[in-house]
């Protein structure tokens, strides 16, 4: 009784504990994206300098990592060869810069709603650039879902009320460039062996992200800041924003190692209909039916999606068990072999 009771409790702290890691990356991931829309939107806080707001993050959180691993040594840096660096790191960091400038950009344009409904493609982008480069097997059910996803944003799109072409180039830019960002994490980094945690990965990505950020800044925002003679750098806002990036990344690794990529995924729906909730009724975005029903079609697909990858994992894992306990029925048939030879030998 009291062991079945101590393992019943167990249970339920576990399954505690998965919720309270799902709630805080809801919670951060979704104060992030309101934050960055504050500051950025010309209705709000109106400091529209995308590259600059990604730069602040980009120091800031760089800073922080290298305090951490280098002062308090809280992780081990990983170790990676100057010829890896260049090779997989720079072109990962120089993809990443790109992904948050035209994202935190499309904060202008659109409304927070919408651009989640366009975050929807990003399994379509993922998996067509994973085709592209032979890391994904091109399967027609599979593409066909794809089209079914696209499909829907595209209706979510045509019922968008504030629809701005440029934002809708920005943000679609972004999902490409996280997209292949991903796909190369996956070629350069993690079949080479190489996994890095959020905070060894701001450790080497943060301060190459800053660099490649740093020359169209020079060109694009510089002579706006410099010439502006209102401007001033509120350390509240951007200290809070750059903490609450920071912590992102953190709960990202939290959620991920403590439970499961594909929980993250299905909490990553709940955060987009939370934002669209809260876009529409306190930021008072204009949401439409059209946009709704396009959207549900998208999730339909996204879910579909997630049901499939992960019927493919627990496949893989069954095929392992499978292997392991023929390796090991082989192992002992063997032994009973050389037993049997043994026994014949000394008779």
């Amino acid at each position: 009784m009291g062991k079945g009771l101590s393992l019943s409790d167990g249970v339920i702290k576990k399954i505690i504990l998965s919720y309270t890691y799902v709630a805080i990356w809801i919670f951060l991931s979704f104060t992030v994206i309101v934050y960055n829309k504050y500051i950025l939107d010309k209705k709000m806080y109106n400091w529209p300098f995308p590259i600059t707001l990604t730069m602040i993050h980009m120091s800031f959180c760089s800073s922080l990592a290298i305090i951490l691993i280098k002062v308090f040594k809280i992780v081990e840096p990983v170790s990676m060869s100057r010829e890896t660096y260049l090779r997989s790191v720079v072109p990962i960091g120089a993809l990443y810069s790109l992904s948050l400038w035209l994202s935190n950009s499309a904060y202008i344009y659109l409304s927070v709603s919408f651009i989640q409904m366009l975050k929807a493609l990003m399994p379509v982008a993922v998996y067509s650039i994973g085709v592209l480069l032979k890391k994904e097997t091109f399967k027609s059910q599979t593409m066909t879902n794809m089209l079914s996803i696209s499909f829907g944003v595209a209706i979510a799109a045509y019922g968008e009320a504030k629809f701005d072409p440029w934002g809708v180039f920005l943000q679609l830019g972004a999902v490409c460039f996280e997209a292949t960002r991903l796909v190369l994490i996956q070629i350069l980094l993690t079949s080479k062996g190489i996994n890095l945690n959020p905070i060894t990965s701001l450790y080497y990505v943060a301060p190459c992200c800053f660099v490649f950020l740093f020359v169209p800044w020079i060109f694009v925002e510089f002579p706006i800041l410099r010439d502006t003679s209102s401007f001033h750098f509120d350390f509240f806002i951007f200290g809070t924003n750059s903490v609450c990036a920071f912590a992102l990344n953190l709960a990202v690794f939290l959620l991920v190692g403590k439970t499961s990529a594909l929980t993250m995924n299905v909490a990553g729906v709940v955060k987009d209909w939370l934002l669209i909730a809260f876009s529409w009724s306190v930021i008072k975005d204009t949401v439409t039916p059209i946009n709704l029903f396009g959207y549900g079609l998208a999730f339909l697909g996204v879910g579909y999606y997630n049901h499939c990858k992960l019927q493919a994992l627990k496949a893989k894992d069954a095929q392992k068990k499978v292997q392991a306990s023929d390796e090991e029925a082989g192992k002992l048939l063997e032994e009973r072999e050389s037993e049997a030879k043994r026994s014949e030998t000394q008779d």
